[in-house]
């Protein structure tokens, strides 16, 4: 029997992969997004495979409960954010009525459309702050150094208020440094975009402070499988989505060289405020709750990446 979702942000870089992977699922989805960042082309070949449907509207739109209820989803897989540190540092108020009210009207609309599960995007490159003990677990103390990072926490509380009160479920997916096909270099993990863009294009990319800071670079596919398995399990529950690894933004810088064959030198650049020095998360829960791990190696993914931007520039 076919199952329902909407993808919040789902014209958005990993909520257009998580389309594809539900349709190819045979599940019925309903894309809801306002455009700021994403694009009807994302959806184009989701579109043409399966029950796919957009709906351009943003996530505090007052109609946002009636266009649930209409299209009687199963699960909500809320994708739409405010999702940049920098920008969430110089107006901490729009993040705040992105991240933060706009997930209270989903949960609302979910709540009044008789929704099953919120699964819902968080971040564990943001939530934990520069202070917790690496690898970071779930159960690491939250001292979030961004406004981002600080909606991103606040919101954990609502989705259990919602559960507790009107028995709404939800699994909260905290991801690493996704990168893939679609990034938008301004994104968090945005440098795999920078660097594979500016490499193909034969230009020397920026490096923001000295290039020594680390993250966990996840690939976007093997976050939407995350998402999928997370409609069916781990309910009440956060998980990071991460490989584990800790990857240094010189070795990434290394390893897109590699494979598009670049031979310059970086531009070094001042460190962006709000950014924390090291970050990688312990996925063990999500494997053993979720039956999740991330299959995707670093090469394979800068390989795929690659592969796309490479297409573009035709």
């Amino acid at each position: 029997m076919t199952r329902k979702g909407i993808v919040t942000g789902g014209a958005g870089f990993v909520g257009s992969h998580l389309v594809e992977l539900l349709v190819d699922r045979d599940w019925e989805v309903l894309v809801l997004d306002d455009l700021s960042s994403g694009s009807i082309d994302h959806v184009a070949a989701a579109r043409k495979r399966g029950q796919v449907a957009v709906h351009v509207t943003d996530v505090n739109a007052p109609e946002l409960a009636e266009v649930v209820a209409r299209f009687g989803p199963e699960v909500i897989f809320h994708l739409a954010a405010q999702s940049k540190v920098r920008p969430s540092v110089e107006d901490p108020r729009h993040d705040a009525e992105v991240n933060v009210l706009g997930t209270i009207n989903l949960l609302d609309a979910a709540r009044r459309g008789g929704v099953r599960k919120v699964c819902f995007a968080s971040s564990g490159g943001a939530i934990y702050g520069g202070g917790a003990k690496l690898p970071v677990k779930e159960t690491a103390d939250k001292a979030p150094e961004s406004p981002y990072g600080i909606s991103k926490k606040i919101v954990e509380d609502y989705f259990r208020w919602y559960r507790d009160l009107y028995g709404l479920q939800y699994t909260l997916c905290a991801l690493a440094n996704v990168y893939g096909p679609r990034q938008d270099p301004g994104l968090e993990g945005g440098v795999t975009a920078i660097f594979a863009r500016a490499m193909l294009d034969g230009r020397r990319p920026p490096v923001f402070g000295d290039g020594r800071q680390t993250r966990d670079f996840v690939y976007v596919e093997d976050v939407c499988d995350a998402f999928f398995r997370a409609a069916d399990a781990g309910d009440g529950e956060l998980f990071n989505i991460g490989t584990g690894r800790e990857v240094s933004v010189l070795e990434l810088y290394e390893a897109v060289a590699d494979v598009t064959g670049f031979v310059g030198r970086p531009v070094f650049d001042d460190p962006k405020p709000g950014d924390i020095l090291r970050s990688v998360v312990d996925p063990s829960k999500a494997k053993k709750l979720l039956g999740w791990e991330a299959w995707t190696t670093l090469h394979q993914g800068l390989a795929k990446t690659v592969e796309w931007y490479r297409g573009q520039a035709r």
